[in-house]
């Protein structure tokens, strides 16, 4: 292809950009829009005594989780609705967001239910499930001689 054939595209700002811009910033630049929550990452860590599930869902809090059990079905869940109104002159602009996750586990048979605690901090829920002492007892680290 020779450079003359080359076609060149210019661009240049649109009248309906510019138009919509107070409503584009509002939508695309502030906090209702651009959290969008998704299934948050989940580490489970098992200890001696206790198995440790940690997830990341910053921008939360406590009160918008909702942990329950079923059986040895435990589901973690969070909803969070956010709503923002402007007002400019004679023009009132208002949005609304609602985002929601579940997460379920089936639990091992050796977690003492009664025993289950959760603290949400620093953008991290932990939920320490204990386990039965007699799992702990048997999860006693031991050394077997060969003969």
């Amino acid at each position: 292809m020779s450079k003359s054939s080359v076609s060149k595209t210019y661009l240049t700002p649109s009248l309906f950009n510019d138009f919509f811009k107070p409503w584009n910033e509002w939508v695309n630049g502030g906090s209702l829009w651009n959290n969008v929550m998704t299934v948050p990452a989940v580490n489970v860590t098992e200890k001696n005594s206790h198995y440790l599930i940690t997830l990341a869902a910053p921008g939360l809090t406590k009160d918008e989780f909702d942990i329950s059990m079923d059986g040895n079905m435990m589901t973690i869940s969070a909803e969070k609705e956010e709503s923002k109104e402007e007002k400019e002159d004679k023009v009132t602009r208002k949005e609304y967001n609602y985002n929601s996750f579940s997460r379920s586990f089936t639990l091992p048979e050796d977690v003492k239910q009664d025993g289950i605690e959760a603290a949400y901090e620093n953008g991290i829920l932990s939920v320490r499930l204990p386990k039965t002492e007699a799992s702990r007892k048997g999860s006693l680290h031991k050394t077997i001689a060969v003969k």
